[in-house]
């Protein structure tokens, strides 16, 4: 039995909750002092103390891991705390970490157009090439949203496998701890959510049935499981920060190696690895209706596109899209990176209202006070933004155009 240990590392650029008409273009909508002090927070009680511990674990177990890192958490990092980036170097470098691509912005690009999806996809390549000297095979779209269509482009780039959430609608009940593949070949790795939830979200609720987990008893969950491979995927604040140092998160990844050793039939592995050593057992077959992910208790799209305000929300952005085409901003300029910045899928994740058990994981993570506040902010920076671009214009022939078709 394989066993891979994966993370997405992530950090968005959050909105102001007020336009600053004292900064430049990109502090105007953007809170670069909560981002900031975010960034650090997090790094001091998770990135650093959670990447020390994979690289002793590498180097007295030689265990395996692999990383998703966002354009947007690199790009603050190197403004922030350029230090943090050799730790994940240092990483790359033990030969036992495999880098994944995903959209740079971590974004909903792949819902916006196929010519954005693929821009995105080809960026965050060439910043793990120029980074780490790194040139990754295997892709997780945003979230791990998945249907057909975001497979085939995925695989008309060449990637040699996607990742994706085992999810139960779309196995039929089958089990996650297999290989499968697409209609058309692509080879498909699917996160095992039971056992990755166990330690992204139950580890330390103490109303939990099975709290407190022990290394051992995890290590025997992962020994009872039928399949050639188990997958664990979560987020990489998962340690330290989403499960702080005293809920003991440190001491139980410390001690699971240990118990896995003991066991004769788990060997650690990289999603590549898996790739090459395991056979698919299956197709997976998601349509565009059914689309799939990670998220909430449907692990669908509809914690970032799955009420009004959303929806309002999106087709402003794909509005605004017109705005950036007409005036053909280059791709380097302050406004297509403000542009490429809103689609990232955050914003709507903040503007989720479900009064499922989900909420209180939407609300952990967003800075506003509420779903409403996160949509009225969000509409109001993309109508300001709209109008800047119109009164940097001296096309008023444009400008009409524009109006007429939004």
């Amino acid at each position: 039995m394989y066993l891979s240990f994966n993370f997405e590392v992530h950090q968005p650029h959050r909105l102001n909750k007020f336009i600053n008409n004292d900064m430049d273009l990109w502090g105007r909508y953007m809170d670069i002092n909560l981002n900031r002090e975010l960034f650090k927070t997090v790094s001091k009680k998770s990135y650093y103390p959670a990447s020390y511990l994979l690289l002793d674990l590498i180097d007295e177990h030689d265990i395996k891991v692999s990383f998703s890192i966002t354009g947007t958490f690199i790009e603050q990092a190197l403004e922030y705390d350029n230090y943090l980036l050799d730790i994940f170097k240092d990483l790359v470098d033990t030969k036992n970490v495999e880098l994944m691509t995903e959209t740079y912005y971590h974004s909903l690009s792949c819902f916006i157009s196929e010519e954005e999806f693929t821009d995105e996809i080809k960026k965050h390549q060439y910043m793990t090439k120029d980074l780490f000297k790194y040139e990754p095979k295997v892709f997780r779209n945003t979230e791990l949203i998945y249907n057909n269509r975001v497979a085939k482009i995925v695989e008309d780039l060449g990637f040699k496998g996607i990742f994706t959430e085992g999810v139960d609608r779309v196995l039929e009940y089958g089990s996650p701890n297999y290989l499968y593949k697409t209609l058309s070949g692509l080879k498909v790795l699917l996160r095992n959510y039971s056992l990755s939830d166990d330690i992204g979200f139950r580890f330390s609720s103490n109303d939990w049935s099975e709290y407190p987990l022990t290394a051992e008893k995890y290590a025997s969950w992962i020994n009872g499981c039928n399949g050639d491979c188990v997958n664990l995927y979560m987020d990489y604040e998962t340690i330290g920060e989403h499960h702080t140092k005293e809920s003991g998160i440190f001491d139980f990844l410390t001690a699971l190696p240990e118990q896995l050793a003991m066991l004769e039939n788990i060997e650690y592995a990289t999603p590549s690895d898996i790739l090459d050593n395991c056979n698919s057992r299956g197709i997976i077959n998601v349509f565009e209706h059914n689309t799939i992910s990670w998220a909430d208790m449907e692990r669908d799209a509809s914690a970032w596109l799955g009420n009004k305000m959303q929806d309002l929300a999106f087709q402003n952005l794909e509005s605004l899209k017109n705005y950036i085409n007409f005036f053909e901003y280059s791709k380097e300029s302050q406004e297509y990176l403000l542009y490429k910045n809103l689609q990232t899928s955050d914003n709507f994740y903040y503007m989720c209202n479900k009064s499922s058990s989900d909420k209180d994981v939407h609300n952990y993570f967003s800075h506003f006070q509420s779903p409403y506040d996160a949509y009225g902010i969000y509409l109001n920076a993309i109508h300001d933004f709209k109008n800047y671009i119109i009164l940097k214009s001296t096309n008023n022939e444009i400008i009409d155009d524009i109006w007429i078709k939004n």
